[in-house]
């Protein structure tokens, strides 16, 4: 088990069921004080083909075991995930800054995804087709191949097994890619727990880089011509460049990327669920969550009540070191993620932004932060902010609040508070979000469900039978049963 604060040498690479130590290393970075928490090895191309070379020898034995085997690797995979739950939340407290809590959540909902992995090796996946010339016709799903999955640093666990799990029970071979800010948490962690399921050589491989090689790992792994899909989870920049990529070798990809999404708050709303909602979505795990509440959009009826509440409520949220278990706000998890939301900050405030809570920074801890008077031309309107920062702005109808939502290149999650459904379901009609929420926080997700955005938050979808649609292919085949004539000239 990895605590907190001690530094440790990860075990290395894990590529065609060794584990690899290259020749160089990286520091991985405890965010919270800046001491290096760990030696993670740094590789590039040549180790990413290594383990594609692995995934693409493993393929035709894994894709050709009977579903049931396949489901029962998965649910062995749940059950050491579970037994080490606090292993991963541990780890993560140093690794990546997060909350115990958090960590906990994580694990418990990684369990959950593997578990609904299994379910799906057991659900139908094809379908008879009528034949005008009394074929038996078939069309069925089959596995691609190898998938290489690239996964982010905020949300490592949940993320990763969710980028990989579906892909793997479908019957493909994987090539994991975590961030280099979460090389352990969101890679090497995994493949502990699968080499400990005995998923049989080559199928799982890991691969790591240090942030100067990741473009070098990233070309290989979406370039090769063995990859037949990618799985990323990531920033709208480089999801667009690996979406380019993918589409210029007629690859199938699916890119989960950023929002700012918003939180409506009508007139009739219940202001405690309303509060909880914004302070839980607005700045759980220091907002760096793909669908974190960015922007509040409140009734102006109810605009001072429901400012006055979550002011109070945010007030009450400590903030600290992670290692420490009552620290519910940590730190962001780099430099870069700072001078990002602290530029945002400051822009807001010289364009005439009003600065209701928080707003201070000490080094990678910055201050829960509520701003009004926002408008238009401000970086945080329009940016996505990925910190612990929210916007609160009031609105007249619902028809404007609709609008507010849709002013933005993103289109990931929303949420909706009311005790009118039927309102709100009509309002849901018209939010450019891939998904929306009604009396809950923007921040939602269950491993079954469609998950995914809109507009520049993404193409394609996880979960359930979604990500297994996503990462198989549709085969036609018949049997000739009714002998189709050819015309008598053959």
């Amino acid at each position: 088990m990895l605590d907190v604060n001690t530094p440790h040498t990860l075990k290395g690479m894990f590529i065609n069921g060794q584990w690899i130590a290259s020749g160089a290393s990286f520091d991985d970075i405890n965010p919270s004080d800046g001491s290096v928490w760990a030696k993670a090895p740094d590789g590039g191309g040549a180790e990413a083909r290594k383990a594609i070379d692995a995934a693409q020898g493993a393929f035709p034995a894994w894709s050709g075991l009977m579903f049931q085997e396949r489901a029962h690797y998965m649910r062995k995979i749940a059950d050491i995930l579970e037994r080490r739950q606090t292993d991963y939340a541990t780890a993560n407290q140093g690794e990546a800054g997060g909350w115990f809590g958090k960590g906990m959540f994580e694990a418990g909902y990684a369990v959950e995804v593997f578990r609904a992995a299994a379910a799906m090796c057991y659900q139908s996946t094809g379908e008879i087709l009528p034949s005008s010339h009394g074929k038996l016709s078939t069309a069925q799903r089959v596995p691609m191949g190898v998938i290489s999955v690239i996964s982010p640093w905020n949300m490592p666990c949940i993320l990763t097994a969710r980028g990989f799990a579906f892909p793997l029970a479908a019957g493909n071979t994987i090539v994991l890619k975590p961030s280099e800010d979460t090389p352990y948490c969101g890679g090497i962690f995994f493949a502990e727990v699968l080499e400990e399921a005995g998923v049989p050589t080559g199928v799982f491989n890991v691969v790591t880089s240090s942030r100067a090689n990741v473009a070098e790992m990233g070309d290989e792994l979406v370039e090769n011509p063995l990859v037949k899909g990618v799985s990323f989870t990531g920033s709208t920049p480089v999801g667009r460049a690996i979406a380019a990529k993918s589409g210029a070798h007629l690859k199938k990809c699916c890119v989960e990327l950023g929002g700012k999404d918003s939180l409506i708050v009508l007139d009739d709303a219940d202001m405690e669920r309303a509060t909880a909602s914004a302070n839980f979505g607005a700045f759980m795990h220091q907002g760096q969550i793909c669908m974190s509440v960015e922007k509040v959009l409140v009734h102006d009826s109810i605009y001072h009540e429901f400012l006055a509440g979550l002011k109070a409520r945010t007030a009450k949220l400590k903030m600290g070191d992670t290692g420490d278990k009552s620290n519910v706000i940590g730190p962001l998890i780099n430099d870069r993620q700072v001078d990002r939301v602290q530029s945002q900050i400051e822009d807001a405030i010289a364009k005439g932004a009003k600065v209701e809570i928080g707003g201070g920074v000490n080094g990678r801890f910055v201050e829960p932060t509520i701003l009004t008077n926002v408008d238009t031309t401000m970086d945080v309107w329009n940016d996505e902010t990925f910190g612990p920062v929210v916007v609160v702005v009031p609105f007249g109808s619902d028809d404007e609040a609709i609008a507010l939502n849709n002013d933005t290149e993103y289109g990931l999650s929303s949420g909706i508070i009311t005790q009118d459904e039927a309102r709100a379901l009509a309002m849901s009609q018209r939010l450019e979000t891939g998904m929306c929420h009604v009396n809950c926080s923007s921040v939602n997700d269950e491993p079954h469900v469609p998950f995914g955005g809109s507009k520049a938050s993404g193409v394609g979808r996880h979960g359930g039978r979604w990500s297994m649609e996503t990462f198989t292919e549709t085969r036609w085949i018949t049997l000739d049963r009714g002998h189709r004539p050819y015309p008598p000239v053959f």
